[in-house]
């Protein structure tokens, strides 16, 4: 994402650029194909609200800088309710074809293992660093990256599922359309069903770490054994909450628990379990996810799994450029930066992009407003979160400065929201407004 997202922003300011993609060479774990922008944990970029949530604020910033992921998200969105869930596949390949064909851009087939002294350089390697390039910055920046593991959600087919226990609606009938009030497929649980389900969960077998690997993860993608392992009740009141929705097939009985699975492509053939990220090994997960109600017979597309994740201590190595401070011809994007998911990444490519271009070009462009979204998430990645502490970070309103005489309560937080999107919006136009990017 991040660095399809640079790309384009440099080579439509005029630069010419050169895409280093490894794959499909040099394959990942997770990766299927040689596409950029491939999706590979989920296929959402959250909440398209922006007024009342910070990433559809950040949605709106890169669309109004003409945001190429956001651009082959619109084209390709799925319903979700008032998310922004794409169809993975067409998504990726759009953006593989319009970069390669801008003519600023050349894609080149070689992996990258060294550092050079020459050129600029952006790098933008994911959650999936390969083993070499990321020896290659730990030998430079004199300090161990951080690491954590991530996870990934199953897949399953449609046809699978017993639509006679399951149902289609979004969470409080959510969306403008019936398309999108009926985006989410649930499977309820009563209290007995959930209980035997954690405790199969707790049981089940788990990949295991190697010796001296410590596992952390990122809050907004724990599997879903590690959030039961912190309460029966954690699920309940996480992915499995039973608020907003009423089954179809009992409308009098309140579920003690709802599964909710998205339509992860276009055809409707294959959906994904929300929020299911899990780290079971593939023989006791597909056991365990088929205790779910309607999900008994289900055949699974993917099964979840667990990868190890590089991140940098950004405040300690990173300016407001986006550029190592000991090596300033050379910046960095995306989640290795410490900024968590797909929106947030592209958003650091596009600074990262633009930053870089005008640079080349001899005309330096200030770092973003701190009242931006964008500028908000550079700021604390870049310097105002704790070094020592420091953990990859979504975009949320708690990275924004406040705003004063605003009230409390829930009519208080809805006011605060769409008064920290009216300035960030102002500001973000305001820092948008000196830069000329040509249509090439």
């Amino acid at each position: 994402m991040a660095g399809a997202e640079a790309a384009w922003q440099a080579a439509r300011m005029g630069v010419q650029v050169v895409i280093h993609e490894m794959r499909p060479k040099t394959g990942t774990f997770a990766h299927r194909t040689g596409d950029l922008a491939e999706m590979v944990c989920s296929n959402s970029f959250r909440s398209d609200d922006d007024e009342q949530n910070a990433v559809g604020l950040l949605h709106w910033e890169m669309r109004a800088a003409g945001g190429l992921i956001m651009q082959a998200a619109d084209e390709h969105r799925l319903p979700a309710g008032g998310a922004l869930a794409v169809d993975r596949d067409p998504f990726a390949a759009s953006v593989t074809a319009t970069l390669r064909a801008h003519p600023n851009i050349t894609i080149s087939g070689e992996e990258i293992t060294e550092i050079t002294a020459g050129g600029q350089w952006i790098i933008a390697t994911g959650p999936l660093t390969s083993a070499a390039l990321g020896q290659a910055i730990a030998a430079r920046t004199g300090t161990d990256a951080l690491a954590f593991f991530d996870a990934i959600a199953p897949i399953v087919h449609h046809d699978s599922i017993d639509m006679s226990k399951a149902w289609m609606q979004s969470r409080y009938d959510k969306g403008e359309t019936e398309e999108e009030r009926t985006a989410y497929l649930n499977c309820p649980m009563d209290r007995a069903t959930y209980d035997a389900f954690i405790d199969a969960l707790l049981a089940a077998d788990k990949t295991e770490f190697h010796e001296g690997e410590t596992a952390q993860y990122f809050d907004g993608c724990l599997p879903i054994e590690v959030m039961a392992e912190r309460g029966r009740e954690t699920l309940r009141h996480g992915p499995m909450k039973p608020v907003g929705l009423t089954n179809l097939h009992q409308p009098e009985v309140k579920p003690w628990a709802v599964v909710q699975l998205r339509r992860d492509n276009a055809l409707g053939t294959l959906y994904n379990i929300v929020g299911f990220q899990t780290k079971m090994k593939y023989g006791a997960q597909a056991d365990v996810l088929r205790m779910i109600p309607g999900l008994e017979n289900a055949r699974f597309a993917r099964l979840g799994g667990i990868h190890r994740n590089t991140f940098l201590n950004s405040p300690t190595l990173l300016d407001g450029q986006m550029r190592w401070r000991a090596h300033p011809h050379i910046r960095f994007a995306g989640q290795i930066t410490g900024v968590e998911g797909y929106v947030e990444s592209a958003a650091m490519g596009l600074l990262a992009g633009r930053l870089a271009a005008a640079e080349i070009l001899g005309s330096p462009l200030p770092s973003p407003p701190q009242d931006s979204a964008m500028g908000a998430l550079i700021h604390h990645i870049t310097g105002g979160a704790e070094a020592k502490t420091f953990q990859p970070m979504n975009i949320n309103f708690g990275l924004f400065r406040p705003v004063e005489g605003l009230k409390g309560g829930r009519r208080g937080r809805m006011d605060r929201y769409k008064a920290y999107t009216d300035r960030a919006k102002s500001a973000w136009q305001d820092w948008l407004a000196p830069q000329t990017v040509g249509a090439q």
